[in-house]
């Protein structure tokens, strides 16, 4: 797990680019992300990331492959549950259009960061202590169950962390532009923007703590894991812009990615006793999520009618 070699160096010049290009040249200016925008942005980040799993066949082999694609399969998945949380934030924080795509790039950065640190430190407490195998993969078995079994759904309003700053911190009534910061009277205020990258930045941590062991339970190489981690996060931010809007659709989504979690739970559980090709977990993937998917489409869940309050308003 040597991240000055060269696979890891080229990876992460790979991502510099592709964030320098992202940022600086093609969306320099904050603007309002049509569906035509998202659309083609989701097909050229899907493009890359199928191009990058090509060149892990050839170079790493099929087996590395496969895991590769049911690690970026896994994760593009449980991404698609990330977008509703992401709608109900722009909506809580009253987030103009145009600061929407800068906000999440900002997210996408930390979430770099924040998950190569837990995927090196996942990947080293599984290397010295082989029994929390067992432990991750019960952890999994137990949030899938409860992810399919329960009906409950994410409320912002609730968390500790939004109680906590609108209670502690002075922030300002509107939006600076894309400050963090800005004075008022001479005080040093909290804008809403920065409170929205601190809430976007904490719910994915609540998501890396099940996708990352959930790629684990697929492979052990920490490479894999990192990079399909990072390339369905790069494309997180085009597919909300493209599904936002259309997340009722996919009601039976979440218990689709509920049993794929007990299924890889299972997996890292008795990897011991049970070996199974990459192949067969790469197709039940499939199968599950085309499932849950077709079946949301054919059963439409009922609409949520709760308005997410607008914290933005509530600022002073």
């Amino acid at each position: 797990m040597n991240l000055l070699s060269f696979n890891w160096l080229w990876f992460n010049l790979l991502l510099a680019v592709l964030l320098l290009l992202d940022l600086g040249v093609f969306n320099r200016k904050a603007h309002h992300v049509s569906s035509k925008e998202a659309v083609i942005w989701t097909c050229v980040w899907i493009t890359i990331a199928l191009i990058f799993n090509g060149g892990v066949y050839y170079f790493m082999g099929v087996q590395a492959g496969l895991e590769w694609s049911s690690g970026y399969l896994i994760e593009k998945a449980l991404s698609v549950d990330n977008i509703f949380v992401i709608a109900i934030v722009m909506s809580t924080f009253a987030v103009p259009d145009e600061y929407q795509h800068r906000l999440l790039f900002l997210g996408v950065i930390g979430a770099l960061v924040m998950r190569l640190g837990l995927i090196l430190i996942g990947a080293y407490l599984l290397e010295h202590w082989h029994w929390l195998f067992y432990v991750f993969g019960a952890f999994l078995i137990f949030t899938g169950w409860k992810m399919f079994a329960t009906e409950e759904e994410f409320k912002l309003d609730r968390q500790p962390l939004l109680k906590w700053m609108m209670e502690n911190l002075p922030v300002s009534k509107h939006y600076e532009g894309m400050k963090l910061v800005t004075s008022v009277d001479g005080k040093l205020l909290a804008t809403p923007f920065l409170l929205a990258v601190i809430v976007i930045e904490t719910t994915d941590l609540i998501f890396a703590i099940d996708s990352i062991p959930a790629v684990f339970a697929i492979t052990s190489n920490p490479f894999i894991v990192y990079s399909s981690n990072a390339f369905a996060i790069l494309g997180l931010r085009s597919l909300y812009f493209l599904l936002a809007d259309a997340m009722q659709k996919f009601h039976y989504l979440k218990h689709g990615l509920g049993m794929v979690l007990v299924l890889v739970g299972a997996k890292m559980a008795l990897k011991d006793f049970l070996q199974v090709p990459p192949i067969w977990s790469l197709l039940a993937i499939l199968i599950v999520l085309g499932a849950a998917i077709v079946y949301s489409i054919k059963h439409p869940g009922p609409a949520d009618a709760e308005t997410a309050p607008q914290v933005a308003e509530k600022c002073d």
